[in-house]
């Protein structure tokens, strides 16, 4: 079983939200269906920007959890362009002192 942390952002808005789940398009359907208490709220429709994926569930917390204390735009909007660019989130494991996993878009 792999694990993922992700980033999705509101359309009109902008805002992030970033999460962990073992079933990324399902997990955004469910924020996209008003099912999730913070996305729920906001509403509207989220895209799926980023993703890195992990081989334990331990692992991903601790990258979600390093991300969301960054509370940085820019330093988000890096990280998603770099993704897109690459299509894998090499090159940013040094910031969370951990190894990650680069992997194919197939979203």
């Amino acid at each position: 079983m792999n694990y993922f942390v992700y980033i999705i952002e509101q359309e009109q808005t902008g805002k992030y939200y970033i999460g962990q789940t073992e079933e990324v398009g399902k997990r955004v359907e469910e924020h996209n269906g008003g099912k999730s208490g913070f996305t729920g709220r906001i509403g509207g429709k989220w895209m799926l920007v980023y993703r890195e994926e992990f081989s334990t569930r331990g692992e991903a917390i601790k990258r979600e959890l390093f991300l969301k204390r960054q509370r940085n735009r820019s330093f988000y909007k890096r990280l998603i362009e770099e993704y897109n660019r690459s299509g894998s989130s090499a090159g940013y494991s040094e910031h969370s002192g951990m190894p990650v996993t680069p992997e194919k878009k197939t979203y």
